[in-house]
């Protein structure tokens, strides 16, 4: 065989400017700003998962490239700790409160800090200092004259024995017909008081809650009308979906009271005026992102005048699009009547989807952080997150086969690589003394740095991340043509081989600085491999020369699919579990063993084909109505849905078995082509499986959560 050798580029020296270590830009810097970043806060009734990390992820990005920049951005949060499912889940594992939200918060703090998302200060909402804040918004709120009382219709949970949240209400829609929609807002944009369900259920209990009345109190945000319609639909505040979305949907009509107290029993700071009465989650929760402003300038001296009431800072928010309303019109509204800074800009990203899908615990994509940590790198996820992320509000999906593939040919082969194979070569000798010619290599990646910058700066990372990886595709085929393994091997080409391998480490730094943001581990390795820390953009714009260079160490290892089928593996075993312990939490003890005594009570049938089986048409449905039969002892008139507009009613004879109540919302198994059957008290469409011999012994099949109506059972 014959082999083709490409010669590489002719190296030509170039005259160096300033000192290695002299990192001055060659533009002008601009003055630094003063930014406050805050994420939303995460309730502290669970763990930290995949589709929370989204966001962190993205902020701490866009906190870490200021900092770059030179700017003192700086990065607060805090967990959202208060209302009825915090105090559920104390009583069930039988600890205060307090004891709750302080382990989930020591979790939570875990996780975050494994994934690399790191905050100047983490507080709580339940502190001293949200309280005294609450009551600071409360009484500016008081004196503008904007707080009416008024009796409200609110669901009951009877077997929890609370008022319930609007989060802990699900239901149909009122307006479209979707099935499984939050107490306040559909999938649809329509938003709509817990009671307007169709069917609701608690998600506390799966019960049937009541309506009962109880005084609360309103924000009268119309009063607000003309500013919140001022400050939403000019300057840069929203992404203009938003500013739309908003205009279409709210502002163009008169905006509803806001209900900000709930009655208690209830998990939260009880209103000083009002006895008896707590402020809502959505009143405290946001006033925590100034509480631990507060908590962190009395830790550190700093003037927090400066920080929240000081209009040259800005404030920045970045939140999902699910609490878009309570951000971008509650928010604005309560600091501008409290005289606090409004948000500059309330950033607001999509959900995350698993391989196409919405996360399920039964699918083992409903992943917590800490399952993901102890199988991958998690600059892995940083880094496939930025490359997925763009400045709307478009959903996200994370692909596990292109998860593997992309870190491993990006990170790994691309960027890595270019240090991996030529480091070890400049050991005994270090950087050259001057930057070689690279055929324009270093000073075209400088001048992208601007490009890259705004992409950044515009939280448009998927941009970021491709022009960088573009460094990279030209970077490699320098060190590809030179060769410098080969270069090692003959003596007279010492020289060669350094200058080859300044320039291959100087462009893999200069690529790494730009990725410093979303990688910052790598950094702070190719930090340790230069003798210096990689901390500022500066560095991006002059090569580094004449310095000793470290031992190269490994820096990435690849991922593996076998790591990432663990991973999942695990979360399905979890849900096996926990699904397990529940089923099973009540019943009763094992017998011996099942006798065949059904079998021979009802023998089994004659036997057929699967031509006869096909003719069947066994779906799966939901029940989304329920009602006793008065005149009939043993029927319930049911109304099930498979989907859309497509109901049936359907008579069954369940009546001594079931409280009719219970039943709305349970998935069950119905054969959908049965003629239909004119009976005395009305058309039955069908019929739905069920076990046992009847009477009170009647037991409906239910398929597994995951399931969805329409699916059909073969």
């Amino acid at each position: 065989m014959s082999s083709i050798h490409v010669q590489a580029p002719r190296i030509v020296h170039l005259k160096q400017t300033s000192h290695p270590k002299n990192h001055a830009s060659k533009e002008p810097r601009m003055t630094q700003r003063r930014i406050l970043v805050t994420s939303a806060l995460p309730y502290a009734n669970g763990p930290i998962h995949l589709g929370h990390l989204v966001e962190y992820i993205q902020t701490d990005i866009w906190v870490r490239f200021q900092r770059l920049q030179g700017n003192d951005c700086r990065y607060f949060c805090a967990d959202d700790t208060h209302g009825t499912a915090i105090m559920i889940s104390a009583q069930k594992n039988g600890i205060s409160e307090a004891e709750w939200i302080a382990r989930v918060s020591e979790e939570h703090q875990r996780d975050f800090a494994g994934f690399g998302v790191e905050f100047d200060h983490y507080g709580s909402t339940n502190s001293d200092e949200n309280k005294q804040l609450c009551g600071e918004f409360w009484k500016s709120l008081r004196e503008a004259d904007l707080v009416v009382e008024s009796d409200v219709e609110q669901l009951f949970d009877v077997e929890a024995n609370t008022f319930l949240a609007d989060r802990f209400v699900k239901g149909t829609c009122p307006k479209c017909g979707r099935l499984d929609q939050a107490g306040d807002n559909c999938e649809c944009g329509h938003t709509y008081a817990p009671t307007d369900l169709i069917d609701p259920i608690s998600v506390h209990t799966g019960s049937k809650p009541e309506v009962r009345t109880a005084k609360h109190l309103f924000v009268r945000l119309e009063e607000l009308h003309e500013f919140l319609e001022e400050w939403s639909q000019s300057g840069d505040h929203l992404q203009s979906e938003t500013a739309n979305y908003l205009k279409g949907h709210f502002l163009n009509d008169e905006l509803r009271d806001w209900d900000i107290s709930r009655p208690g029993p209830y998990f939260g700071f009880e209103i000083p005026d009002s006895p008896g009465n707590f402020w809502y989650v959505w009143f405290d929760a946001p006033i925590g992102y100034i509480a631990a402003t507060k908590q962190w300038c009395d830790n550190t001296g700093e003037d927090f005048e400066k920080w929240w009431k000081n209009e040259t800072t800005e404030i920045h928010h970045f939140i999902g699009k699910d609490i878009t309303y309570f951000h971008t019109l509650f928010w604005p509204g309560m600091l501008k009547v409290a005289n606090f800074n409004l948000p500059t800009k309330v950033h607001i990203h999509g959900f995350l989807t698993v391989d196409g899908k919405k996360m399920a615990k039964r699918d083992g994509t409903f992943i917590k952080g800490e399952t993901f940590l102890k199988y991958l790198d998690p600059e892995f996820l940083r880094y496939y997150y930025a490359s997925k992320l763009g400045p709307k509000l478009d959903d996200i999906d994370l692909n596990f086969e292109e998860f593997i593939a992309k870190v491993n040919s990006d990170l790994v082969g691309k960027v890595v690589n270019l240090a991996s194979r030529s480091a070890k070569f400049l050991q005994a000798t270090g950087l050259s003394k001057e930057y070689p010619d690279d055929g324009g290599l270093f000073e075209m990646a400088a001048n992208a740095g601007k490009d890259i910058a705004a992409a950044y700066e515009n939280c448009d990372y998927n941009k970021a991340m491709r022009l960088i990886l573009e460094l990279a595709d030209r970077a490699n085929p320098f060190v590809e043509n030179a060769e410098p393994w080969n270069l090692k091997k003959d003596v007279t080409k010492a020289d060669e081989l350094q200058d080859v391998c300044t320039v291959a480490v100087n462009l893999f730094r200069q690529i790494v600085i730009f990725l410093s943001p979303v990688l910052p581990k790598l950094a702070e390795k190719a930090g340790e491999l230069f003798g210096e820390p990689l901390n500022s953009w500066d560095q991006s714009q002059t090569p580094l020369v004449g310095v000793p260079i470290n031992k190269f160490k490994h820096m990435l290892k690849r991922a593996d699919p076998k790591d990432i089928e663990k991973m999942t593996d695990e979360t399905k075993t979890e849900f096996d579990a926990a699904n397990a312990a529940e089923i099973n939490e009540d019943a009763p003890a094992a017998t011996s063993g099942d006798t065949d005594a059904n079998l021979l009570a009802e023998p089994l049938a004659d036997e057929i084909t699967i031509e006869d089986f096909v003719k069947i048409d066994l779906r799966i449905a939901r029940i989304v109505q329920a009602e006793e039969v008065a005149e009939a002892r043993k029927l319930l008139k049911l109304t099930v849905s498979m989907g859309g507009d497509n109901t049936r009613q359907v008579f069954a004879g369940i009546k001594k078995a079931y409280d009719p109540a219970k039943l709305v919302g349970r998935l069950v198994v119905i054969v959908a082509n049965l003629k239909p059957r004119q009976m005395k008290f009305g058309l039955s469409e069908g019929m739905i499986a069920a076990a046992g011999p009847g009477g009170e012994d009647v037991f409906i099949l239910s398929p597994d959560d995951g399931a969805e109506p329409g699916q059909r059972v073969h």
